[in-house]
């Protein structure tokens, strides 16, 4: 099993950009780790470590590609007190549900009884126009948590 397993939803590629630079940043740092595009919950196991790096889309919607996994876990309410996990998201703040989906699914894992580490980082694309800048910092940070 990897060290950091990372989950990513994206509807045009920039989360999965953002979520492959932080998995080089810690793959430098000695950390194994493991990048699902848009998983299915069977190829999850309900422990460790995860990272999950979301856009956000719509009125504040998950990507296509990260929805399946989101209404299973509602669904099936696995236990998830095993699970500690960073939160990114991707966002437009000119728009009402900035990073939204990253909001609904780090409130999705807390109410299954995940447990965050640090703070959940919401990048505003109008801000960043490289959005991976923002995230190497934050993982820099992040990583001194675990």
């Amino acid at each position: 099993m990897a060290d950091i397993t990372f989950i990513s939803g994206s509807t045009l590629g920039s989360a999965e950009y953002v979520a492959e630079h932080l998995e080089e940043h810690l793959q430098e740092s000695g950390y194994t780790t493991e990048m699902l595009h848009g998983p299915e919950w069977e190829e999850l196991t309900a422990e460790g470590i995860w990272i999950v790096v979301t856009s956000t889309h719509g009125a504040g919607e998950l990507p296509d590609n990260l929805q399946p996994l989101y209404d299973a876990i509602e669904e099936q309410q696995p236990d998830l007190s095993a699970v500690r996990y960073g939160a990114v998201g991707l966002g437009n703040h000119e728009y009402d549900l900035f990073c939204g989906a990253i909001r609904k699914f780090d409130a999705l894992l807390q109410a299954r009884g995940a447990q965050r580490i640090g703070d959940s980082l919401e990048i505003d694309v109008l801000q960043h126009e490289i959005p991976e800048d923002a995230a190497g910092e934050w993982v820099a940070e992040w990583k001194a948590l675990i």
